[in-house]
């Protein structure tokens, strides 16, 4: 019974976690990836699909992404959607080839795109911490409806606090990571 409970809140966890690493991936930093265009949609026949299914994305250089439509008639399409993304980015193309540079980002910036992670990462520990409430409320109904002891509780209510530590702490981790290369000039 609580085996379930704990399996369950251990995966739920580990999604908020790749969740918030997805998010972050999207803020954009100095440097070029090609992560970073994963969420722009390109209208192609009709509807919004991936950019990732209409061209080739690749790092040029570190300041550089360069996109490679597979059909020449989606050059247009592919380079507008990049310029009305949320990113910022300002895409030029040459030929059958759209060359993304990334703009380097003022101090300024940096420190708003910061705020902007530690929201992400705040959001993640209050979406672990409820996966936590929501395990101990299974536990208690469990005690209530007399299929566990309340020693058996107790034990899992600790294991459970255990995973919400240590996946917290992962949190943490990542957000560090994502400050240190915000931060990065």
């Amino acid at each position: 019974m609580t085996d379930s409970i704990k399996k369950d809140a251990k995966a739920r966890m580990g999604k908020s976690i790749e969740s918030l690493r997805n998010e972050l991936a999207k803020i954009r930093t100095g440097r070029a990836h090609t992560s970073l265009l994963d969420h722009v949609m390109v209208e192609y026949y009709g509807s919004d699909v991936p950019i990732s299914q209409v061209a080739n994305v690749n790092v040029e250089d570190a300041r550089t992404l360069t996109v490679t439509p597979w059909e020449k008639t989606m050059v247009s399409k592919v380079e507008k959607a990049i310029m009305t993304s949320d990113l910022g980015l300002n895409p030029s193309s040459m030929g059958t080839v759209i060359r993304v540079p990334m703009p380097a980002l003022t101090e300024e910036r940096r420190r708003d795109l910061v705020k902007v992670v530690r929201g992400e990462a705040e959001n993640a520990r209050v979406a672990i911490r409820n996966i936590r409430r929501d395990a101990n409320n299974a536990l208690k109904a469990l005690v209530k409806g007399k299929e566990i002891s309340e020693d058996d509780e107790r034990r899992a209510q600790d294991e459970i606090q255990k995973l919400t530590d240590s996946h917290i702490e992962e949190v943490d981790k990542v957000l560090a990571e994502k400050e240190k290369e915000l931060m990065e000039v």
